[in-house]
């Protein structure tokens, strides 16, 4: 078993920063790919970057040159740094694992507004 929890989000004026954080514990033996999604009301769950075992990243077009994917192997943690916001990034973000299964966090409220 895989615990994944979210942290970081919150309430920012657009063309503000936030840095979310997804720690992983439990069931760990080795480096897994990790990504982050959002999922806004009455829209489907979308990929906004994920990072592949040996570092890759891969991001939406939306969010290119605004955000980050990092990860600190020693901690099982992957960050997101967003920058830029806008309003449309307004969702719950979520956090994902892919081992032999997946895992999800419970997600985080990202609200841009002023």
């Amino acid at each position: 078993q895989v615990q994944l929890v979210e942290s970081g989000g919150g309430l920012v004026q657009p063309g503000g920063s936030l840095r979310l954080s997804c720690a992983a514990s439990g069931s760990i033996t080795r480096i897994y790919p990790m990504g982050w999604y959002r999922q806004s009301p009455g829209k489907q769950r979308e990929l906004v970057a994920d990072i592949t075992t040996g570092g890759s990243t891969n991001y939406a077009d939306s969010v290119k040159g605004r955000f980050t994917i990092s990860r600190d192997k020693t901690k099982n943690t992957v960050y997101l740094q967003m920058n830029s916001l806008l309003s449309e990034d307004t969702a719950v973000y979520y956090c994902k694992m892919v081992t032999a299964r997946t895992y999800w966090g419970q997600g985080t409220q990202v609200t841009v507004s002023s």
